[in-house]
């Protein structure tokens, strides 16, 4: 087996390929050691000690080196945990634990508004389906739909996203255009 590894926009961020599926549907992201108690991988990753972040995509593993950690002394600690995992065919997720992704609309109902059209959600969340999320997942990342209210679309920013130096740019000029472009309720776009 071997273990493809991309840079990601973010230089803390690197991208992990094992040339498999790492989860059928959707994104899981572990941002402690105590999240990471749902995932042997995960689990063994922030084990490491010098691992802050992990995101698990579907084809990909994007793992987040904790600030002054320098990569060329984790990557390769990194792709041994994760050859490790998958030449073992170990499950992805603890039994008991949610073997899913968490579902994209989990604090919506903080950020909708009761009045907001539901055609206009619905339009809002199929643009950010088919055309934000696979853009974004190719950089080691994802953007989940948080809510819309008062004109204003609520994003929430992971993996190689989360802290990225270029976040709040492809959040405003590139998201936020392609929404406003095919949404005109649309008047700006906001991390969540």
């Amino acid at each position: 087996m071997f273990i493809e590894t991309e840079t990601t926009p973010n230089p803390q961020v690197l991208k992990f390929l094992p040339g498999e599926t790492v989860m059928a549907a959707g994104t899981r992201e572990f941002t402690s050691p105590e999240a990471a108690e749902a995932s042997p991988l995960a689990e063994m990753l922030f084990a490491l000690g010098d691992v802050s972040g992990v995101l698990f995509g579907r084809d990909f593993v994007a793992v987040t080196a904790a600030p002054g950690v320098s990569w060329s002394d984790l990557k390769p600690l990194v792709v041994s945990v994760l050859l490790d995992h998958f030449v073992s065919k170990a499950p992805l997720f603890a039994s008991g634990s949610a073997d899913f992704a968490v579902p994209a609309e989990v604090d919506e109902a903080a950020y909708d508004d009761a009045d907001a059209d539901p055609d206009v959600i619905a339009q809002i969340k199929d643009l950010i389906e088919t055309r934000v999320r696979p853009a974004v997942a190719n950089d080691g990342g994802d953007i989940i739909y948080k809510g819309f209210r008062e004109g204003v679309v609520y994003l929430a920013m992971q993996g190689a996203c989360s802290g990225c130096p270029s976040s709040t740019a492809t959040l405003k000029h590139g998201i936020e255009s392609l929404l406003k472009h095919y949404v005109p309720e649309v008047a700006e776009v906001r991390a969540a």
